[in-house]
């Protein structure tokens, strides 16, 4: 029996397997499919380091939002084992000026009203604007935010806010990178990935129409065959 290749697909903040369902329950059919869940973090250094020890020889890697930063740590660790290598909806760049005056309003909110009125407040801006009387997406994402602690959401923004600039790194990757983002997403926008694709020796860009930064949630079946026709290539 011949085992199926790795791919670790990385969550986001606030996220974890559950934002990846229909994605992993499609390429279980090609690979072995992880996803670490990374509450209790606050590096993403550390993240990466947690997925390196799970991680064989050989390996890809496919990460969204806050799993983007950290998939680029995973890349700066071990690039010389990575075969498949995609960014979804995230950056590169340093922290914005006034980003940890913005996140802080959240964490407050948590301490005060519970981590219940931070989903109400940050779900809305994270989707489609179509999609926000879609109950169903809604509560997943909302279900998949309460299964965090206050502690947990503190950890990742200040890993969030600890970040480098990964910008300088991106002329010295060699593999073909695939930037996915949706078409509406106003956090990680398209500019953002067309900034990294100018930057990169080898990309493939791909725009979802009618999505928001939860794309791989708001149209899992488009990500989902972007990613297994990325990935069987």
């Amino acid at each position: 029996m011949i085992d199926k290749p790795v791919i670790f697909l990385l969550p986001g903040l606030m996220c974890d397997e559950a934002v990846w369902t229909h994605q992993a329950e499609t390429l279980s059919a090609v690979a072995d499919v992880r996803i670490p869940v990374f509450r209790g973090f606050d590096s993403l250094v550390g993240m990466a380091e947690s997925v390196m020890v799970e991680a064989p020889e050989r390996f890809s890697v496919a990460g969204h939002s806050m799993g983007g930063r950290v998939a680029w740590e995973v890349m700066e660790l071990a690039a010389d084992r990575i075969d498949k290598f995609a960014i979804l909806d995230s950056g590169v760049h340093p922290v914005k000026e006034g980003e940890a005056e913005v996140r802080q309003v959240l964490i407050d909110k948590a301490i005060s009203e519970g981590l219940q009125a931070v989903a109400n407040e940050w779900i809305p801006p994270m989707i489609h604007p179509d999609r926000n009387d879609d109950s169903a997406l809604v509560k997943d994402i909302t279900e998949m935010i309460l299964r965090n602690s206050i502690e947990d959401f503190q950890g990742q923004v200040k890993a969030l806010l600890n970040r480098k600039d990964q910008t300088p790194y991106l002329s010295r990757i060699s593999h073909k990178v695939l930037l996915l983002a949706g078409e509406n997403d106003n956090w990680s926008p398209p500019q953002q990935h067309e900034f990294m694709a100018e930057r990169l020796a080898s990309s493939q860009l791909e725009i979802v129409p009618d999505a928001g930064h939860m794309v791989i949630m708001e149209k899992p079946e488009e990500v989902s065959r972007i990613l297994l026709d990325w990935f069987s290539e």
